[in-house]
């Protein structure tokens, strides 16, 4: 779902923001918002798949 999601935001870089034809009228999101929902899903992925940031406290040896 993510590589799609990349290669949508990459096609809708490369394309205009509004298409008008004939009979109607297109936008897209804006792309701050594609990039957000992105960094959004990678995020909850990253945290489902259990690889999250660990905190630890080094001691260096003789310190106490």
């Amino acid at each position: 779902m993510a590589d799609d999601l990349e290669q949508t935001i990459a096609d809708n870089a490369a394309g205009p923001k509004r298409a008008r034809g004939d009979s109607s009228e297109v936008e897209q999101h804006d792309l701050n918002d594609q990039i957000a929902a992105d960094r959004y899903l990678a995020s909850k992925k990253a945290a489902k798949s259990g690889i999250g940031v660990r905190m630890t406290k080094v001691v260096p040896p003789g310190a106490s």
